[in-house]
């Protein structure tokens, strides 16, 4: 466990940048600190590994007081992640994996060899150790920074914005893999970031700063958003709020409905009338929409494909409400197709139900 005892940082000129910090982070859980620029957050997990000195107050983990331990060992205990990896440039990605199980004795031929595992847990190729950062994508250079976190197994990660300088796609995939990494390794982590879109998508809890350093509040995500604390952790959530609450509740109940369905070799001969119908590939995997006017091309020569509209986002088992209004918004028919584990398909939902569902939760 982590854990800040009325932890003040003042700096020299007066200002103050972390307020009387009391915080604790469990064991194996990821805690994500997000606020504005200069509230703290940063400041306040440097302080984990000394990075940073408090004023005030003490920085406990595992039961000592971090100003007691050499920060030397103190740090090649904790991973640690920033913003455009910090990789070495002159070394080899291998050897950048490699760097703390060296500097903590292990020889560098067992450290490159375990090195090698680590890059295929961050779902990177093995062909790529042999080369050096400025060959990777900025995607590639994150892996390898949080590969480099991970080599020495320590328990603690610190991550700081680690995916703010890539892009929106590969923002969203370094995300699912640091989830599928904490859902397989359970490291207690620290994330800053100032999304909060981020925060509430990866984090076990979530701490809001505000201006002076100050912690507005500390709460698992569907309880911050369900009930923000003040006008500024309102604020800070933004005006999508409801929305994003809708992935922490489940959808298992939502009704789904029959789909018309035809198959790509029976829907050109196919009396559709005004209505879409769904066309599925010969396995029951949902190909795309169709209207009577796309069949009607189709039949005075045009290319069944050229008819046929994109299915939009899938809603599969075990997703939340969330996941369920996006398929339906998605698709141009306002019924998103519903799929199994197999991938084929079940029938449509909603936004309507999803609407309903969130109702009678409030009403619950």
């Amino acid at each position: 466990m982590i854990s800040f005892h009325d932890v003040h940082k003042v700096y020299a000129d007066g200002t103050v940048a972390v307020d009387r910090l009391n915080l604790d982070v469990p064991e194996g859980t990821l805690t994500v600190f997000v606020g504005p620029s200069g509230c703290g957050k940063t400041t306040s997990m440097r302080m984990i590994n000394r990075m940073a000195e408090p004023t005030s107050g003490t920085v406990v983990v595992d039961g000592a007081d971090v100003a007691t331990v050499d920060p030397v060992r103190l740090r090649l205990g904790i991973g640690y992640v920033i913003q455009g990896a910090g990789l070495m440039p002159h070394q080899r990605v291998i050897d950048n994996v490699a760097t703390v199980p060296v500097l903590k004795g292990q020889s560098r031929r067992a450290a490159r060899k375990a090195a090698y595992t680590v890059l295929e847990r961050v779902g990177l190729d093995a062909k790529l150790a042999g080369r050096y950062p400025a060959q990777l994508s900025g995607g590639e250079q994150q892996r390898v920074g949080v590969a480099r976190a991970l080599a020495a197994d320590p328990p603690i990660l610190l991550m700081d914005e680690p995916f703010s300088a890539v892009d929106p796609i590969v923002r969203h995939e370094l995300q699912r893999e640091i989830l599928r990494l904490q859902a397989e390794l359970h490291k207690t982590i620290v994330f800053v970031t100032h999304d909060i879109d981020e925060a509430v998508r990866l984090a076990d809890r979530v701490a809001i700063f505000g201006p002076g350093g100050s912690l507005q509040q500390y709460e698992e995500p569907a309880r911050l958003l369900s009930r923000p604390a003040n006008d500024f952790v309102a604020r800070m959530i933004g005006a999508g709020r409801g929305y994003r609450w809708l992935q922490f509740l489940d959808a298992t109940q939502l009704p789904v409905h029959d789909i018309r369905q035809f198959t790509v070799a029976t829907v050109a001969d196919a009396q559709l009338g005004d209505d879409w119908a769904l066309v599925v590939k010969p396995d029951g995997l949902p190909l795309g929409w169709i209207d009577a006017g796309g069949v009607l091309k189709h039949r005075t020569g045009a290319s069944l494909l050229d008819s046929i509209t994109s299915v939009g986002a899938l809603f599969r088992p075990g997703a939340n409400l969330s996941r369920a209004l996006d398929a339906a918004l998605s698709s141009p028919t306002g019924m998103g197709v519903a799929v199994d584990e197999a991938g084929k398909v079940t029938g449509g939902v909603r936004a309507a139900d999803v609407l309903a569902a969130l109702e009678s939760h409030w009403r619950d």
